[in-house]
């Protein structure tokens, strides 16, 4: 399904204000047949729904008079056949539009979820986790008042008011006028409190978006917050999150309850009118018991659509809202959605080359300062310098998970600026320092770059990255699970779980964020063999933090303040005596 064509304002441009027009094209007339037929049984429901009315004028006004059993038993047939015609269309429309409106969130939240993934690692790094969840999982629910049942009952709800309404001034014209005026009351009353709404709840997504976010991150850093006593901190941080999303619900009851206290003292007076003005006419004769009945019951088909759709008004503001919000990540641009990127790698080597590039998280405050050097195919690249230096951002720029400020890198001699995403990350293997692992089995977290590997291929990956070596004493093996985040496994297992990952991937680029500065002496020997194994015959920029692990490296960068302040082999650097002596001889001591 097409997003929404969005409006811009001049206060955000990046806001998108979704017009109930802008939902009824794309959202509501691509299922016009369903919604058809939706209005079809509401206008079946409605008309069955007056029998009763009407027949009850018929009641007091001839069967009783005429004191005819036969006509008595016609009447309760009739009454019971609407009834039961009421009841079959209330049971289709549940089946037809509300399944319909679940499956079309289903589709929405697939789709967001789609576009969410496209968007670049910058955006990651802006948007908390739990925060987005919340905007794929919870702002497109409203969009069931859409294409269910609220849409079509206040279609259907106005189509009841307009025939009662019909039947009311047929009946008797100065009664119907007497009640239309604090309805029309209602009706501008009920206006304002939607506009004021919307924007309530457009900023309660906001407030849920934060406050899921921050919960996500509790709940994932329990083990830091209960080592660090810090258990009441967080808690005050939730209430107050809470409670600023407590203060926006109670925005929105005040204009709800607005509505309903209004709805209700001014169909009272229609009412205690109707009794009084309905009492004279009976009195002079000029209505029937009958009659009067009949008016005061249509009144109330009129009325209950009235004071519905002030309900299903608020839902559908609520829904417009949501999709606000969601209308603003499908306007993102994402990372393939770039007309620049039109080479596709063919035959991929993995020459990597940086020609003067520059980086800049913030304006004006370069981390890389015309970074110059080449990293042949099937060679290792080691960046070593102090925290903050700026290995990080070139490995970054490397896997294109940046761009350039200014300068190129290349890829087997094209611009990677300009070469699609995807040729080029199906040959990139990534193996963090903190590797992310998935819920599930160890065998499940091996395959994941590629489910379809065979078992030749699995146990490999295994061998080579001795995997074995620690599955083999438990119990399932490699159906194993390993809980959140690999929780139930020690660093050493899961570095190993990812060295294996990334062997079965078997991409020719390897990103590497060296995998053994945390690790107890025997976990790093192993661990060691497993990289060895890894990047054979691969191109590999690695950031190494022990430098032992580098001393094979076809060339070691030294980098300072954005710098590459020194250049070569481990021998040749030192024998240079610079900065690379001084942090591998200081390491050496420790």
């Amino acid at each position: 399904m097409k997003h929404l064509s969005s409006t811009t304002t001049k206060k955000d441009k990046r806001k998108s204000k979704v017009t109930m027009t802008q939902a009824f094209k794309t959202i509501i007339w691509p299922r016009r047949n369903l919604v058809f037929l939706g209005l079809l049984l509401i206008v079946i429901r409605s008309l069955a729904g007056l029998i009763l009315p009407w027949q009850s004028k018929v009641l007091l006004d001839d069967v009783v008079p005429s004191n005819d059993p036969s006509q008595l038993y016609t009447l309760i047939a009739i009454v019971l056949s609407a009834i039961l015609v009421q009841a079959l269309t209330s049971y289709a429309l549940t089946q037809i539009l509300s399944v319909q409106a679940q499956f079309l969130i289903s589709e929405l939240r697939a789709q967001v979820q789609k576009k969410v993934l496209s968007l670049p690692i910058s955006f990651f790094d802006n948007n908390k986790t739990g925060g987005l969840v919340s905007r794929i999982m919870s702002d497109v629910e409203g969009v069931r008042n859409l294409i269910g049942t609220g849409l079509v009952q206040l279609v259907g709800g106005t189509f009841t008011a307009i025939v009662s309404l019909i039947i009311l001034i047929k009946l008797n014209a100065w009664m119907t006028l007497f009640v239309f005026v604090p309805i029309s009351i209602f009706g501008y009353i009920a206006l304002r409190a939607f506009k004021y709404i919307r924007p309530v709840f457009r900023t309660r997504g906001k407030i849920n978006q934060e406050v899921k976010g921050r919960l996500t991150e509790t709940l994932a850093g329990v083990r830091v917050i209960k080592a660090f006593n810090a258990e009441e901190q967080e808690n005050l941080v939730f209430e107050k999150g809470v409670e600023r999303l407590f203060q926006n619900v109670k925005k929105s009851l005040t204009a709800t309850s607005i509505m309903t206290s209004s709805s209700t003292f001014l169909i009272g007076v229609a009412t205690t009118g109707i009794m009084g003005i309905g009492g004279y006419y009976m009195m002079q004769n000029a209505m029937t018991t009958g009659d009067f009945l009949f008016f005061t019951l249509v009144l109330g088909f009129m009325i209950a659509p009235i004071v519905q759709m002030s309900n299903i008004g608020s839902q559908l503001t609520e829904a417009l809202a949501g999709l606000d919000r969601t209308e603003e990540l499908m306007n993102m641009t994402a990372e393939e959605d770039n007309a620049q990127r039109t080479i596709e790698l063919q035959n991929f080597k993995g020459d990597i080359e940086f020609k003067d590039v520059s980086f800049a998280y913030e304006e004006d405050k370069d981390v890389l300062h015309k970074i110059n050097f080449k990293a042949p195919s099937g060679t290792v690249t080691a960046l070593v310098g102090s925290s903050g230096s700026g290995k990080s951002t070139i490995a970054g720029l490397s896997a294109t998970f940046l761009n350039p400020k200014s300068g190129t890198v290349l890829v087997d001699q094209q611009d990677l600026s300009k070469v699609k995403l995807n040729s080029f990350r199906k040959n990139l293997g990534v193996v963090l320092q903190d590797e992310f692992l998935f819920e599930g089995t160890i065998r499940e977290n091996i395959l994941f770059p590629r489910p379809n590997a065979t078992e030749a291929e699995l146990q490999n990956a295994v061998k080579a990255a001795y995997v074995d070596e620690f599955t083999d004493r438990f119990d399932k093996g490699l159906e194993t699970l390993i809980g959140e985040r690999g929780v139930k496994l020690s660093g050493g297992q899961r570095q190993r779980l990812a060295i294996a990952r990334a062997i079965l991937a078997d991409p020719k680029l390897i990103i590497l964020d060296e995998a053994t500065s945390n690790l107890d002496t025997e976990s790093e020997a192993l661990i060691q063999k497993s990289l060895n194994e890894l990047v054979k015959d691969r191109t590999t920029i690695v950031i190494a933090h022990r430098l032992s692990t580098i001393r094979k490296a076809d060339q070691i960068l030294v980098i300072e303040a954005g710098n590459i302040v020194e250049r070569g082999t481990h021998d040749e650097l030192i024998a240079i005596g610079g900065r690379y002596y001084d942090l591998y001889t200081y390491q050496a001591k420790i």
